[in-house]
């Protein structure tokens, strides 16, 4: 009986023994993660001391430090895919961070005790990346390493041009502070050589812009200058005094910059009104020849033409005969047929002789002139024009020539003696200029013509009184830009937001000007501005006012403006313009004007004329 137990126990012994060793590997054959996990532990419990022992078999960082790998270790169940693994999958296993794909494939004993990547899609997805961080200051593989350095490249090539110029100056700035603080004025070291070294800096910058105009010897400069503004940090460490003095620097610059602005726009404004040595010899000349003339040769041909309304006339008031003549002579070379244009100038009685004398020496070739003295038009007088009565007033020509008056306004622009001038304001008085013509065009005396203009006769203005450009694509060219909307009746009767348009070339219907009666408009608003609270300035404002809901907008081809004080004038626009206009300061004619618009005026002027070599005018 006890032997039959020892033969039973023996027997469960012998199989219950193989089902338990058997469910132990199959949990280790389906989930191998455990034990791999801890055999990762260990690795990464791993720490190196400072005198590490290099393997020979694997190829060796200079770090001391370990790296972070970027190997995959393998999952089980692919031991056949070894034969068919890629280059990507060889370089992807190997657990360094180096650029392992430029050097020769080295046999890698963990490959021996790895698993391969499975080639069944299903197990694969259970495989995973296992990244092991043993230091906090990985090496950068050497892609990241080559796009840091292409940066870095691409970085100073982008530098600005005058980089080192303005570096130059800021050093100059500190050793000046420097220089001005106690500590350092009491070290005579110091100051000594940050005297020597500003002397050293300012020379080699000099009057350079950029870079490239630097001495080669800057940059040693640059270094040396560098190392005395250490040398005098160390000596005075007071942070606040340092910054006191820049900011009393600062302020000193801005209080400077405010006056040089000043004196900018005072000498501006007083070149823009002083008319040059050459142009005031002119009418001097022109006048003593016209006066050596006998009457017979003092008149124009074709008179006859000067009420014809089948023509096409053009209106130009000015007392700038150089101005005059580009503008008579640029319309006719561009007008298909000249023989059918007149122009009818008006000036004043100074350079009337002058201006009819330039005419007489030099015809508009088959175009028709005729030359008017603003003094003829006897019924152009105080009783009749508000604006004439109130030029000649003593308040009027206190406010523009006495600035230092405590309520003169501040802004020189607003005191320009050409607004005092009633050839500025006879665009009021077409109608009553040619009371036989039913259109002309009015033009400024800084324009060039480039096209021929014959087609503005032909545009329908829709019952308007003015063909105008409109300049809305500016936010200053809007009427709150020019009048006083603060003023009750300018609020109630106009949009601030309204467009503005151009006067220097517009086509007038002085039948509708008539028939609406313009010019009693502009008169009555010329006395509600008696004292200048609703517009201060020029004869704009009052021409928007007037032609207000009486403007036809023509297209933008016909007239372009800018060239008088813009320097960025579109090109094209330019070259499509029919019309363009120098308005503002820096005219053609005078040395402060605009370079490169100066050509498309001076080609209008032969300057082998005997008058202007006699007066020394040049291109």
């Amino acid at each position: 009986m006890k032997v039959r137990h020892i033969v039973l126990g023996l027997l469960s012994i012998s199989v219950v023994a193989p089902i338990f060793l058997y469910t132990d590997r199959v949990a280790t054959f389906f989930n191998p993660s455990s034990s791999r996990r801890d055999f990762l532990d260990d690795v990464a419990a791993i720490t190196l001391s400072g005198d590490t022992r290099h393997l020979n078999v694997l190829p060796q960082e200079t770090s001391t430090a370990i790296k972070e790998p970027i190997g995959i270790v393998y999952s089980d169940h692919s031991t056949d895919s070894f034969p068919n693994e890629t280059k990507e999958h060889k370089s992807t296993r190997v657990l360094s961070a180096t650029n392992e794909e430029r050097k020769p494939q080295l046999t890698n004993p963990i490959r021996q005790v790895t698993e391969p990547v499975p080639t069944n899609p299903a197990t694969a997805n259970e495989s995973h990346l296992l990244d092991i961080k043993v230091d906090q200051q990985p090496t950068q593989p050497s892609g990241k390493i080559d796009q840091n350095e292409h940066s870095d490249n691409s970085d100073r090539q982008t530098e600005p041009a005058d980089a080192q110029v303005r570096q130059l100056k800021d050093q100059l700035i500190r050793a000046k502070v420097y220089l001005s603080l106690p500590a350092i004025k009491n070290n005579p070291h110091v100051t000594r050589e940050l005297r020597l070294r500003i002397k050293e800096v300012s020379r080699a910058l000099g009057d350079a812009a950029k870079d490239a105009d630097l001495p080669k010897n800057a940059s040693d400069k640059l270094k040396a200058m560098e190392q005395s503004l250490e040398k005098a940090k160390q000596v005075q460490d007071d942070c606040a005094a340092v910054v006191k003095k820049l900011r009393a620097m600062l302020h000193s610059t801005e209080e400077q910059l405010r006056v040089h602005k000043k004196q900018t726009m005072f000498l501006t404004q007083l070149t823009a009104k002083t008319l040059p040595k050459g142009l005031h010899c002119l009418p001097l000349r022109l006048t003593t020849e016209y006066y050596s003339l006998n009457s017979s040769q003092q008149n124009f041909p074709n008179q006859e033409k000067l009420e014809d309304p089948r023509l096409f006339h053009y209106a130009l008031f000015s007392d700038n005969i150089l101005a005059a003549a580009v503008v008579v002579n640029s319309t006719v070379s561009h007008a298909k047929h000249p023989s059918n244009h007149v122009f009818h100038v008006v000036t004043d009685r100074l350079n009337y002789a002058a201006m009819r004398m330039w005419f007489l020496s030099n015809p508009p070739g088959r175009a028709t002139i005729q030359v008017q003295n603003i003094e003829e038009f006897t019924w152009l007088n105080s009783s009749y024009s508000p604006v004439l009565k109130q030029l000649g007033s003593p308040s009027m020509i206190d406010y523009y020539f006495r600035a230092h008056r405590a309520n003169s306004d501040s802004n020189l622009k607003f005191r320009n003696p050409k607004y005092l001038s009633i050839l500025n304001h006879l665009r009021f008085y077409l109608p009553e200029i040619f009371p036989k013509l039913n259109k002309v065009v009015f033009l400024d005396d800084d324009i060039v013509v480039q096209k021929d203009l014959s087609g503005l006769w032909s545009l329908d203005l829709k019952g308007n009184v003015n063909g105008a450009v409109e300049t809305c694509g500016e936010s200053f060219h809007r009427f709150d830009r020019y009048l006083n909307f603060s003023n009750p009746l300018i609020s109630k009767n106009f949009d601030p937001h309204a467009c503005g348009w151009a006067y220097g070339m517009n086509i007038f219907d002085l039948d509708e000007w008539r028939r609406q009666n313009i010019t009693g408009i502009y008169h009555r608003w010329q006395k509600l501005n008696h004292d200048r609270q609703l517009w201060k300035l020029g004869t704009l404002p009052p021409g928007l006012i007037t032609f207000w809901n009486r403007t036809h907008p023509i297209g933008r081809f016909w007239h372009v403006l800018g060239l008088g004080y813009n320097p960025n004038v579109n090109q094209r626009d330019i070259e499509r313009a029919a019309v363009i206009h120098y308005n503002g300061n820096l005219k053609p004619w005078l040395e402060i004007g605009i370079p490169k618009y100066k050509n498309f005026w001076t080609k209008h002027i032969d300057y082998d004329v005997m008058y202007l070599r006699d007066c020394n005018i040049n291109p």
